[in-house]
């Protein structure tokens, strides 16, 4: 892989000014940092044969910077009633994980944003050693009507653990259309031929302007399965 693409994977992300915030579209990072000393919450599970949960708490740091830690991957198998675990095979992304991350934006102008993010951990694992897992991306993102619309459109880099067997970088982009106040539409696409290459589509209603709910459709872009979405977000912005 080109070097300087893997460069600006890493060093770029997207942040524009916060309006109603969310930590990720549904998959792909959104734009909005956490204001500094304040805390925020996300919790994503993906329905299908088997469900999938995904947790994030972050913090702001002041100066666009925020850091998190996130339960990543965790999988419960309803057929055999318990946590599934995977420590061992590559064609599928190891989990669960704990990851730690973080995210820097640098503004541009008042609707347009660069800045970089990391997700770094390991894998919890009973039978076998644990193994380091990354994931960075780079975006570029705006806005416009006051923020009501936003996009991003980056790239993005991880190692096999994190994405699953298939090439290790692509692009990533997402969307937020507030068509109503408190109804937007969402949508992000991870690009790649990998289990976390997917497409996802939805609706987010502000119960609060603090608390948003958000119901998707996730295709997977390796074989086409399908999966319903449910996110919850506690945003102090």
């Amino acid at each position: 892989m080109n070097h300087v693409f893997r460069i600006i994977c890493v060093i770029t992300l997207l942040a524009t000014k916060p309006g109603f915030s969310q930590q990720t579209y549904f998959n792909v990072p959104s734009s909005d940092i956490v204001d500094k000393h304040k805390f925020a919450i996300q919790q994503q599970f993906n329905i299908e044969s088997s469900y999938h949960s995904a947790t994030t708490i972050n913090y702001g740091l002041g100066n666009n910077v925020e850091v998190g830690v996130n339960l990543y991957n965790l999988i419960y198998d309803p057929d055999q009633r318990q946590l599934s675990r995977n420590d061992s095979s590559t064609q599928m992304p190891f989990g669960p994980l704990v990851l730690f991350n973080a995210q820097k934006a640098f503004p541009i102008s008042e609707q347009l944003e660069i800045g970089f993010g990391t997700q770094l951990g390991f894998n919890l694992s009973q039978r076998h050693q644990t193994r380091f897992v990354s994931y960075g991306y780079g975006q570029l993102a705006g806005s416009f009507k006051k923020q009501r619309y936003k996009w991003s459109l980056g790239g993005y880099v991880g190692n096999q653990p994190y994405l699953g067997e298939g090439r290790a970088y692509g692009f990533q982009g997402g969307f937020d259309a507030g068509v109503f106040e408190k109804l937007h539409l969402l949508g992000d696409w991870i690009s790649g031929q990998h289990v976390q290459g997917q497409l996802v589509v939805g609706i987010e209603y502000y119960v609060t302007k603090q608390l948003p709910i958000a119901l998707g459709w996730q295709r997977t872009n390796v074989d086409g399965s399908q999966s319903a979405v449910i996110q919850l977000t506690y945003s102090p912005n």
